[in-house]
């Protein structure tokens, strides 16, 4: 069976469809247990760094901010990193008022930041792991433990019977 030029011209238009129907390929988006915050006091003029987990309600001055998902993408890619975020105001009368529903974009932070006659909330990252532990009924992404920056045996576990790292000890005695 032989293909004629209008055949083969057919399949090679058909391949080409094909090939550019896939489009290019896109790592999937990382889903972090944390996300970092930054919060401005407009009064004091102080910027405070603070991290949240996923579902978590973390209070900040008279605002509640509630991070719902938190994305990035892996650091072969695009820096992309995006937060659905609820910020509720806590009023004079004690009530909460929600002021806040959306996405935060780390790369934009004064396009979908929070604007408070007081206080300016925007993310600044999304985190696999933090210096602060999780919360007790904490349920979202898996979290990676992080030991404190100053414990030095937070990176190898050891025997409890062990001595201390760093600590001389003596060599054993060979018997001839």
């Amino acid at each position: 069976m032989t293909i004629g030029k209008t055949g083969r011209l057919a399949a090679a238009l058909i391949a080409g469809t094909l090939a550019g129907a896939a489009g290019p390929a896109h790592a999937e988006r990382i889903n972090n247990p944390v996300a970092e915050f930054a919060g401005l006091d407009k009064i004091t003029g102080r910027i405070i760094s603070f991290d949240v987990y996923i579902g978590e309600k973390v209070q900040f001055g008279a605002l509640q901010v509630t991070p719902r998902v938190c994305y990035s993408r892996p650091p072969t890619e695009q820096p992309q990193t995006d937060a659905f975020v609820e910020v509720d105001e806590i009023t004079l009368n004690n009530e909460v008022r929600r002021i806040f529903t959306g996405w935060m974009f780390a790369a934009s932070p004064g396009l979908h930041a929070v604007e408070h006659p007081v206080y300016d909330v925007w993310l600044t990252d999304c985190k696999q792991s933090s210096n602060v532990p999780p919360p007790d009924n904490y349920d979202g992404p898996p979290v990676i433990q992080k030991v404190a920056p100053n414990d030095p045996l937070g990176d190898t576990p050891r025997d409890p019977n062990a001595p201390p790292p760093n600590i001389p000890r003596d060599k054993p005695q060979v018997q001839p």
